[in-house]
């Protein structure tokens, strides 16, 4: 009984440990979609290509960084100015009322008139009977306004009104005496600091020379980035790129001399593979010619014939292993006219006696003038699958479309057609269906293996599907 007990007491501890870790990972993971939530909100406003997205790291912080600090600067400094200014023009205020108070009387304000406008630079005049104007609500300057009637404050004991928000030039202040209201007006400049446009003219002259540094260094550092990979794009269609240089930052030039290696050793590698079959191909290319020889001199007979075209099979499919293993590498990369070529190989076609619906798009006639391929692998590698499709089926219908980026040709047929499960498996070298099996049709299990190959070495590749005549769609697409 024990030994149960402590069995089940282990039991619901490991059970409440899990329940315990699942709780924690909930927790985390609330915690982490909580922390990228806003981030998630932002990415589809957020650049995409590296230099603008390089760009706004370096200079947003530093455009931040130099707005707070003027900012921050441009209020103290601000507020200091004011301050000080607003003190000097209270002190002359109270000057003013000490003057009024000896004699207070509607004439001493215009005896000091003179006085106050040529040493002051104010002007003052009293309004008998008058009363203070209702405070104005509070704005954007209740900053500045709090500093002047600090000021005022410390020096008037006379109850006053101002106005700082007036669009004139001044600033109106109000003094309440015994038989009326003292109006001053004081200019602006004598109170409020006035020169804040020189610190906005600094934040957007540095920000504009800060990004412009950064726009002539970034260009520089993406340039051999974008070269990188065009060049790796041009060497994914078995285009050569002969100005390619490694250059820009040292990780830059490293993966660019990857590059540059990894190229050569691919190139190095179909040159031995292709140069392997071409001895194998002409060493037994003697043996099959001496045989064909020797059947010639026997007398015709139904082995005889048999052993004939078993020979021809074999040539055949040695020539398909050749073309297979060389990929049509040797040819160069020329601009070519697809459209023409699409023509030539329907009619060709046509001429062997097959049934063929070719449809080339207005677009492709417009776009596919001058498209750099490698002509000759490019008509195997359409022929090949155009044969497949004539072989198996009664109608075949061949189209061309284009857009600015890639052409597509497609070729469909009425035929058996192949699983949607063994469309992968249809690609692999030396291998055929049932379908192929059943027709006792000629070949070797290499067309399909050859003609993928030749379009991804265009950049390109090739794809399976149903096709609307009921067997089998191979679409070609390759990139302009």
């Amino acid at each position: 009984m024990d030994e149960i007990s402590e069995g089940r007491r282990e039991s619901e501890a490991a059970g409440l440990a899990k329940r315990a870790r699942g709780a924690t990972r909930n927790v985390l993971r609330g915690a982490r979609t909580a922390f990228n939530y806003p981030f998630g909100k932002l990415k589809p406003l957020l650049p995409r290509g590296l230099f603008p997205r390089s760009l706004l790291i370096i200079v947003t912080p530093v455009v931040l960084l130099q707005l707070t600090v003027t900012i921050i600067f441009f209020e103290r400094h601000y507020q200091l100015v004011t301050r000080r200014l607003s003190a000097g023009v209270a002190g002359e205020i109270a000057m003013l009322l000490s003057l009024y108070e000896a004699n207070p009387t509607p004439e001493t304000i215009a005896r000091l008139h003179p006085i106050v406008l040529k040493d002051f630079t104010m002007d003052t005049w009293f309004e008998p009977g008058g009363t203070l104007p209702q405070p104005k609500p509070s704005g954007f300057f209740d900053i500045l306004d709090g500093i002047i009637q600090e000021q005022l404050s410390q020096q008037i004991t006379e109850k006053f009104w101002f106005d700082t928000r007036s669009p004139t030039s001044f600033v109106d202040i109000r003094i309440a005496l015994d038989k009326g209201v003292l109006h001053i007006l004081a200019r602006r400049s004598q109170m409020l600091a006035t020169n804040w446009h020189i610190f906005l003219v600094w934040m957007v002259l540095s920000s504009l020379i800060i990004l412009a540094i950064a726009v002539a260094f970034l260009r520089n550092q993406v340039r051999p980035i974008l070269r990188l990979a065009r060049a790796a794009e041009a060497f994914g269609r078995g285009r050569d790129v002969p100005d390619f240089r490694p250059a820009g930052a040292l990780e830059v030039r490293a993966a660019a001399r990857a590059l540059i290696d990894m190229r050569n050793r691919l190139s190095r590698y179909v040159d031995q593979r292709t140069d392997m079959l071409a001895g194998i191909s002409h060493d037994m290319r003697t043996p099959l010619t001496r045989m064909r020889l020797q059947l010639a001199m026997l007398e015709p007979s139904p082995d005889i014939d048999a052993m004939r075209a078993d020979l021809a099979e074999m040539e055949h499919m040695l020539e398909e292993y050749l073309a297979f293993a060389r990929g049509e590498g040797s040819e160069s990369v020329a601009p070519s006219d697809i459209v023409a070529l699409i023509e030539e190989i329907a009619a060709n076609s046509e001429r062997r006696g097959g049934t063929l619906e070719t449809i080339i798009e207005p677009e492709a006639r417009a776009l596919l003038r001058a498209v750099p391929v490698r002509r000759r692998a490019l008509r195997r590698c359409i022929t090949n699958i155009l044969d497949n499709a004539q072989t198996y089926g009664r109608k075949v219908r061949l189209t061309l479309r284009a857009t600015q980026r890639y052409f597509e040709v497609s070729i469909e047929d009425d035929g058996p057609g192949i699983p949607a499960d063994k469309y992968e498996e249809a690609f692999k070298p030396f291998r055929r269906l049932d379908a192929g099996l059943r027709s006792g049709a000629p070949g070797s299990g290499l067309g399909l293996a050859i003609s993928r190959d030749l379009a991804r070495s265009h950049g390109g590749d090739i794809h399976l599907a149903k096709s609307t005549l009921g067997g089998l769609k191979a679409s070609i697409r390759l990139p302009i």
